[in-house]
């Protein structure tokens, strides 16, 4: 056996399967790619996350075994090491396992982890990028990430932490970027109060996009200073971005001008 091949047997000798760590993308089945459809399809077990949109795990093939292993807040169904060893097994066992993440895996999704855990046992992995919240959510709420003249750049933050978010808030407040901030519902306080704190203008445009690229979606703008507050008022649940930056404000011009069209439209004359 060639040094190649080695990485294909279990230590019983017989040939292992493989872990494909799939990016489903923000929820909306039409924005998974070829390929990640096809991996759901092709694979002899789905092992899948909280984030996998029910649409697309109707995509699920009726008859291919499914593990969940979700985790939402205070509530874990199995913990990261067991995940590990689940993925391990399966492959021990000759399995083609999907390992379908919500969003990209390799964006706060531990997808390197994970890849890290499976290749030090000896699993051979392949990872297939999805379209990564911020920019499904944001395009979806007609919120450019980059907008010339207001921001040449984006930034990713993910507020999952303890009491201390441990973020170079000066840094973020002065980039003159826009800010998406994930799993950041219940911190958008310590948020608000950072980014504010080192200099970043209350009235900033902010959004929450809430349930983003499903038939749920809510999006909700107001300004960093009131995010608490929007929070609040709308009962804003997980999963949610927050969206801070100029670009924002480009959302209200989109929905004017297409009411503007509406309004522009004259009705078809009737024919006999």
């Amino acid at each position: 056996m060639n040094k190649q091949s080695t990485a294909n047997y279990s230590q019983f000798g017989h040939k292992m399967g493989n872990v494909s760590l799939v990016g489903a993308g923000p929820g909306d089945p039409d924005l998974l790619t070829i390929k990640a459809l096809r991996t759901i399809q092709q694979a002899d077990v789905i092992v899948f996350d909280n984030l996998v949109s029910k649409a697309i795990r109707e995509l699920f093939p009726v008859d291919t075994p499914t593990i969940y292993v979700g985790k939402s807040k205070a509530c874990h169904s199995a913990t990261q090491d067991e995940i590990n060893q689940i993925l391990v097994t399966l492959s021990d066992q000759g399995k083609k396992v999907c390992r379908l993440k919500g969003g990209d895996a390799f964006v706060f999704g531990r997808g390197g982890e994970e890849m890290l855990e499976l290749l030090s046992a000896g699993v051979d992995v392949d990872v297939v990028p999805g379209i990564t919240a911020a920019s499904g959510c944001t395009t979806y709420a007609d919120i450019p990430l980059t907008h010339r003249g207001l921001t040449q750049g984006c930034t990713f933050i993910t507020a999952h932490a303890g009491k201390e978010l441990e973020h170079n808030w000066q840094a973020l407040a002065q980039l003159n970027q826009t800010l998406v901030v994930y799993m950041g519902v219940s911190k958008c306080e310590l948020v608000m109060d950072a980014l504010i704190g080192h200099g970043l203008d209350s009235r900033t445009p902010a959004a929450f996009i809430e349930k983003g690229c499903t038939s749920e979606q809510r999006t909700l703008i107001g300004t960093l200073g009131s995010l608490d507050d929007l929070r609040d008022k709308h009962n804003v649940v997980t999963p949610a971005l927050i969206v801070i930056g100029e670009t924002v404000a480009v959302a209200g011009q989109v929905e004017q001008l297409r009411q503007q069209m509406l309004e522009s439209k004259e009705p078809l004359p009737l024919t006999a």
